[in-house]
């Protein structure tokens, strides 16, 4: 399952509510609902980056006055949780025993531990 989209800012862990674009012509900086994707030049913030933002000297901020809420899942999420559960709700199949004879005496130059086995190098 895709992971939620998180800050942009150095160190934040917390999940984006909402994307930050800089409008250089017009020196603006603008704070709305987070993107439906991520895009170049834009930055996914959480929501107390998104209402403490400062910009540069000289530039405007326009900003969404509304609740940043989290996005509700896609389809995609949704698809990709149902088809994990599938598969761990999925049976094993049994393996076949081992040959006894192999397990118990073990080559001295052949190892075995588990799934993994050692095969010595050709002489």
């Amino acid at each position: 399952m895709r992971s939620p989209r998180r800050c942009s800012r150095n160190g934040c862990p917390r999940q984006a509510v909402a994307t930050l674009t800089y409008v250089y012509n017009e020196s603006t900086a603008v704070v709305g609902p987070l993107a439906a994707f991520a895009e170049p030049h834009t930055y996914d913030l959480c929501e107390p980056h998104a209402r403490s933002l400062t910009a540069p000297r000289g530039w405007d901020v326009v900003r969404h006055e509304g609740e940043f809420e989290p996005p509700p899942p896609t389809t995609d999420d949704l698809v990709a949780l149902a088809e994990a559960v599938r598969e761990a709700a999925r049976p094993v199949t049994p393996r076949p025993p081992e040959d006894d004879h192999q397990t118990a005496h073990p080559s001295p130059h052949t190892g075995r531990r588990g799934h993994l086995r050692v095969i010595p190098p050709n002489h």
